[in-house]
């Protein structure tokens, strides 16, 4: 079983880095055949990437009562919409203050939960050597995805097309956040070579070349469905019966499979909502339509953090 749930591991973090670095190396083609400026080929894969994303929410409620009975099956779901939608009402409602929120959110979720899927990696290899602080990792594995892109100064035409009220959420602060955010990688960096963990310095070198490289909507998207996402689907294997049964037959395929499966509806319902969204709004949908998939997807961060914290601290107790 572990060797099995070794290779889904090391598979899945193969997989991001290779996604990060395709990203970077298509940024860098289309920039110089379309232009930096052009948006279109930025939108394609930024929803290519999110769509990729999306489901690794969708079992949240599998994990925390995989033995519930219906009625509180159905209790939690309720909830757990209820929080999104309040989200969705807070962002639309307040977007600068909202949109900041979810910044800080993000990145401490996003680095935590990588920072976790290390930690149980570290266990599959039965690792002996020197650990890392959780901190020096999460600190610069969140940030870099997350802050980097949007004090990026192409992230302005970018914010304009998703909601022009967010180009100035930093209010001037660009050069000090990146300034911060800089010194936070390089400590980070610092520490994981101190301690020999190469593979792991690898991880934060490529997320600072995806910050400074891929415009700001591909970074978030690409970091957020090729490489939170895909990590997150990987420790949910641990949790699902059918991938537990799957490892102990060998077949580590199959139990990503099983963990990837189940959370697709959640795609075609959240595109359909969106869409719905959309059409009650007062802009058309081309104009809208990323800014309120964004929107939705930053909303279903807030109970998705609140449902994984207990999985996140148990991994890193470990």
């Amino acid at each position: 079983m572990d060797t099995a749930k070794l290779r889904v591991f090391g598979s899945v973090r193969t997989f991001s880095n290779i996604c990060v670095a395709i990203t970077i190396a298509l940024t860098i083609l289309f920039s110089s055949w379309f232009g930096s400026d052009s948006l279109n080929w930025q939108v394609a894969l930024a929803v290519v990437a999110l769509a990729i994303g999306i489901p690794h929410g969708a079992l949240d409620h599998l994990v925390t009562l995989p033995k519930s009975k219906p009625l509180t099956m159905v209790l939690f779901i309720t909830i757990y919409v209820a929080i999104a939608l309040a989200a969705i009402w807070a962002i639309l409602q307040w977007n600068v203050w909202g949109f900041i929120a979810v910044v800080v959110m993000s990145a401490t979720h996003f680095g935590i939960g990588d920072s976790a899927f290390i930690s149980e990696l570290d266990r599959l290899h039965n690792r002996q050597g020197a650990s890392i602080p959780v901190w020096a990792y999460a600190s610069a594995a969140g940030a870099l995805p997350v802050v980097i892109p949007l004090v990026n100064s192409r992230s302005t035409e970018a914010l304009t097309k998703v909601n022009a009220d967010l180009v100035n959420w930093h209010h001037g602060y660009t050069s000090q956040i990146q300034i911060v955010v800089a010194l936070i990688v390089t400590l980070s960096l610092s520490i994981l070579l101190v301690r020999k963990r190469y593979r792991d310095a690898l991880d934060i070198a490529l997320l600072a070349a995806l910050a400074s490289v891929a415009p700001p909507l591909v970074a978030f998207a690409v970091y957020f469905g090729c490489w939170h996402a895909m990590r997150h689907t990987a420790r949910l294997t641990s949790l699902l019966p059918r991938s537990q049964s799957a490892y102990d037959a060998g077949k580590s395929s199959r139990a990503f499979l099983n963990a990837v499966i189940p959370g697709l509806p959640a795609l075609g319902g959240t595109l359909i909502f969106v869409v719905i969204l959309a059409g009650i709004s007062k802009d058309n949908l081309s104009d809208s339509f990323l800014w309120l998939t964004l929107v939705t997807i930053w909303a279903l961060t807030v109970p998705h953090m609140i449902v994984t914290a207990k999985l996140d601290r148990a991994a890193l107790r470990n």
